[in-house]
């Protein structure tokens, strides 16, 4: 048996297990930075450290203050917050008392909310902010399980309800509970069965009512094993972690993060990310290709900005880094050398001094690689910030499999690839194309929905993921799309949307999101939001000045310039996959209206539902085979 499958099969029953072996391990090292507002409210913030012992003072606290409230083993506790670091000390804390995190994002409705607390019969909410209470309080009637709520931000909260206490005043019972029984959380902890519920996530779904999705602690302890034997992350890391900690994805970084014992600074305000990013300094950090997307849209603008020569000098530079990237990649995939021809490595060279440097300074100067998930990344882009030297390891997985089941290996990732199965879990693909998966990341089930589980699990463990792809022969996978989202033209050609729109966003600096069309149509339409900062800058400078989003969307010389970039698009594609004709909506899609999910996947029925007038339109006139 090889020391990987040694460190797997041999993990204890739960990362609340794990937590414990941390602290013991290395008690005054730091494991936290957070931020703190400067004292005077102006200027940058401050940032705080917690060891590792300071963390689980907080932690053995919270849960045993969850004791203290009558909180049994594997009954829910919600928690509805933002990401920040008491999300993480609370998530630790429920699981030390042996309970279950239910998950709802702070976005999410009074009707939604409250139909998750209802479904996952949660007996706690651990609610960020007056906000968050509200719904709670509004929906109390409908929720005759929940007994308490602990509010993080107390400031305009009725905390004189006996129902209803700070997380201080948690933490303070807990602490006097912990002083006549100093053994509480070990027991608790040591009384933790592998089966036993430890996380009850809610998919956001891009259809229907959420599911829940049961994931026990093995899942996160096999998780934390896994991570760590990819050989990707070490004890000397420093992690920035912004990303939603109610979505899998961001939730799974703090199990691997425990195993390894590195620091994670912890702040989940997008928009500090670019303020942060020089301060923290991380040598890793997860993201969503929105995110990149942005970044490499700022850039081009910024260039553009900057006057004809600048703005050549970076698409000059992008197609180097392109270039570059994907002849190193090649040759490392040949030879196991990274290496580049002459020419081109002179090339990148002066780029680099030019543009690249300034990007990686931008992200701190140290990171060594980005974890991509959530959705695929456009491989333009990928491409793009590999030559730059922003490392973007692409991963893959789903709320039903605890996130990670896919990565990028280090040095030897491929740019349009999410990589190889993390060790200990097994992928095949079925006869129609579709990805399955088995092993200890998944889930359960669904939670109280037997006939949904038996739709996606198999006896045998296998798990069907909606997705399709494929598998190179040394086992680096590749996804073509969901399995749902493909569509077949009237012409009987099938067309991968999600494919058309990354490579959109690669020529397109200006673009948000974008929902490509065509089921059963005889040519392909386009519904395109716009980014509002970039176009609004491009409109200074084009006459535009002093307009509203909507007034510059609906200008002529708007829609003339996006027609260049679709001209672009299609003088890549094959004929069939072409746009022939786009709208450009009038305000941009968000999660408010329900057209876009908290972890910025797409909601297709929904937008095409709500602009169904728009793609009439394109369609009207147009004689369908």
């Amino acid at each position: 048996m090889s020391d990987t499958q040694t460190l797997i099969e041999n993990r204890p029953p739960s990362v609340a297990g794990l937590f414990l072996e941390r602290v013991a391990a290395t008690p005054d090292a730091e494991a936290y930075r957070h931020p703190v507002p400067a004292a005077s409210g102006a200027g940058p913030d401050d940032w705080k450290s917690l060891s590792w012992a300071q963390a689980a003072e907080r932690v053995y606290a919270i849960a045993a203050g969850l004791i203290e409230l009558g909180v049994q083993p594997e009954q829910r506790v919600a928690l509805a917050s933002a990401t920040r670091i008491e999300w993480i000390l609370a998530d630790l804390g429920i699981m030390c008392a042996g309970a279950a995190t239910t998950t709802v994002y702070p976005q999410t409705n009074a009707d939604e909310s409250a139909f998750i607390l209802s479904d996952s019969e949660s007996r706690v909410l651990i609610a960020e902010d007056a906000a968050q209470v509200a719904k709670a309080v509004e929906k109390r009637a409908e929720l005759p399980a929940l007994t308490h709520v602990v509010v993080l931000d107390p400031a305009g909260v009725d905390t004189g309800e006996d129902w209803i206490l700070t997380l201080d005043e948690l933490e303070k019972r807990g602490a006097a509970r912990l002083e006549k029984d100093p053994q509480l959380i070990k027991e608790r902890v040591g009384a933790i069965t592998k089966d036993q519920l430890a996380t009850l996530i809610y998919t956001s779904g891009t259809t229907g009512r959420p599911k829940g999705v049961r994931l026990p602690h093995d899942n996160w302890s096999y998780m934390a094993k896994a991570i760590a034997a990819t050989g990707l992350i070490s004890a000397e890391d420093v992690q920035y972690l912004w990303l939603p900690l109610a979505h899998v994805f961001g939730k799974v970084l703090t199990s691997g993060q425990i195993e390894v014992g590195h620091v994670t600074a912890v702040d989940g305000r997008v928009d500090k990310i670019i303020e942060n990013l020089p301060v923290v300094r991380p040598t890793y950090m997860a993201a969503v290709p929105r995110i990149f997307e942005k970044v490499y849209n700022g850039i081009a603008n910024k260039a553009r900005a900057g006057g004809p020569a600048k703005y050549k000098i970076f698409r000059w530079a992008s197609e180097v880094a392109r270039e570059y990237a994907k002849v190193t990649q090649d040759n490392f995939r040949r030879t196991g050398t990274p290496s580049a021809p002459f020419g081109l490595a002179a090339k990148h060279k002066a780029a680099d001094a030019l543009v690249y440097a300034k990007i990686r300074e931008a992200f701190g100067g140290r990171l060594r690689a980005c974890i991509s998930g959530s959705v695929a990344l456009a491989p333009e882009i990928g491409f793009f910030f590999s030559g730059a030297g922003i490392h973007i390891l692409e991963g893959y997985g789903l709320t039903e499999s605890s996130a990670a089941s896919f990565v990028n290996p280090g040095e030897a990732y491929r740019t349009g690839t999410v990589g190889k199965p993390l060790p200990g879990t097994e992928v095949r693909i079925a006869e129609d194309g579709e990805i399955l998966l088995r092993g200890p990341g998944i889930m359960e089930g669904y939670h109280g929905l037997p006939d949904k589980t038996a739709e996606v699990l198999e006896a045998d463990g296998w798990f069907h993921t909606g997705d399709i792809g494929e598998l190179s022969p040394d086992g680096y996978l590749r996804i073509t799309d969901r399995k749902k989202d493909l569509f077949k033209t009237s012409g009987g050609k099938y067309i991968a949307p999600t494919e058309v729109e990354g490579q959109f966003k690669a020529v397109c600096p200006y673009v948000s999101n974008i929902l490509v069309h065509g089921a059963d149509r005889n040519f392909c339409t386009a519904l395109i939001a716009l980014d509002e900062v970039s176009i609004l800058d491009w409109a200074k400078e084009n006459g535009l000045a002093g307009k509203s989003y909507a007034e510059v969307v609906a200008a002529p010389e708007t829609v003339a310039l996006i027609e260049g970039h679709v001209a672009e698009l299609n003088a890549g594609l094959q004929k069939w996959q072409t746009i022939k004709k786009f709208r450009l909506l009038p305000r941009d899609l968000d999660v408010e209206h329900g057209e876009i999910t908290p972890s910025l996947k797409l909601k297709r029925p929904v937008v095409e539902r709500e602009y169904k007038h728009l793609i009439e339109e394109m369609y009207a006139g147009t004689r369908e085979a």
